[in-house]
């Protein structure tokens, strides 16, 4: 049974602004990248998901797994989220969650069985919930005051971390899923936030400011030593994630969407989404996934055809060919994680 996790805040909290978590406003302004669509999107019908050739071709772990991701409309106190779920061809598209609000950073467990996620309320403080995909529940699991982000399930999904400003900084937490037990990773003076597990449990990488603030780079923290490494990225860099093998890493680089080989340092820079988000990869590593907000894809996925507001494109790293998933209600598209 999950338990949730109140922290007691040992300084004040600067009051939160009603539509945006201190922790966005204080370094993490600029969170994705956009430039053209690597070569020509997929030009199929509602029937699109059946004949695309990247759909198709696709590992079946990759093939048989759900993308959750958030769409936004409206500004301010008007501002509705919904989270959904879909299948890479596009198809069963199912509604989770949906508020007057925020809904940020979805992550899902290693088995596809569960997903994290945080939503902000008017005038509330960012919680984290955990939605069960078998009995469609929504547990509450973090309700620390201040801004709790960016959850990560632990490989063996008994445990997560996640960023919080609850002591006034904004740090890296990690909680025992069966009671709550939560201990702080990260005790630095500077922002430590957007956490992501490695596939092997032993480390995670996450983002810090702590050389400049304001000039986030990315690290990876080892659990054995408590010690974490730079990555060297060669400037702005945010909101990383592993794949599997541990042999790239997805990330915000600069203002565009970014896939690096580790072994290599090589670089492939997507897109400038418009959005400020990264790139995320698929659970085979083959593919990467960001949103866009281009209107004129003139696509149709599944019956649904591009609206204004932008899409999710799914990108082969290695054919270079890309096709776009639209949205559903006309929103803006952000956050999406594919599971298994």
């Amino acid at each position: 049974m999950l338990k949730t996790a109140v922290l007691k805040p040992t300084v004040n909290i600067r009051s939160l602004n009603s539509t945006v978590p201190i922790i966005m406003l204080s370094m993490l302004a600029v969170l994705t990248g956009c430039q053209t669509i690597p070569n020509a999107l997929s030009k199929a019908p509602s029937a699109m998901a059946m004949n695309n050739p990247l759909t198709i071709g696709m590992p079946a772990i990759d093939r048989q797994g759900y993308i959750a991701y958030v769409e936004e409309q409206g500004v301010g106190a008007a501002k509705v989220s919904t989270l959904y779920r879909i299948r890479p061809d596009g198809s069963g598209r199912q509604l989770i969650d949906q508020l007057n609000g925020y809904i940020y950073a979805p992550a899902w467990s290693a088995d596809g069985q569960m997903l994290a996620y945080s939503k902000q309320s008017t005038r509330q403080h960012p919680k984290i919930y955990i939605y069960d995909v078998k009995s469609g529940s929504h547990n509450l699991v973090v309700n620390a005051e201040g801004s709790n982000l960016s959850p990560s399930f632990s490989p063996d999904g008994k445990k997560l971390i996640y960023s919080s400003t609850v002591g006034g900084n904004a740090d890296i937490y990690e909680m025992r899923l069966s009671d709550g037990d939560t201990k702080q990773l990260t005790t630095l003076p500077s922002t430590e936030v957007q956490p992501s597990y490695a596939s092997d449990g032993q480390s995670f990488v996450y983002t810090s400011d702590k050389v400049r603030a304001g000039r986030p780079s990315i690290y990876r923290y080892s659990f054995a030593t408590g010690n974490a490494a730079l990555i060297s990225t060669g400037g702005y860099a945010a909101s990383p994630q592993l794949s599997l093998d541990s042999q790239r890493l997805a990330y915000l680089n600069g203002r565009k969407a970014a896939v690096m080989t580790l072994t290599t340092g090589q670089v492939i820079n997507l897109a400038e989404t418009g959005l400020d988000e990264p790139a995320r990869l698929s659970p085979s590593g083959q593919y990467a996934l960001y949103p866009t907000r281009q209107s004129n894809l003139d696509r149709q996925v599944s019956g649904q055809s591009s609206q204004n507001g932008g899409s999710l494109v799914i990108h082969s790293l290695a054919g270079n060919t890309s096709y776009a998933i639209s949205n559903k209600t006309g929103g803006v598209v952000r956050s999406p994680i594919w599971g298994r």
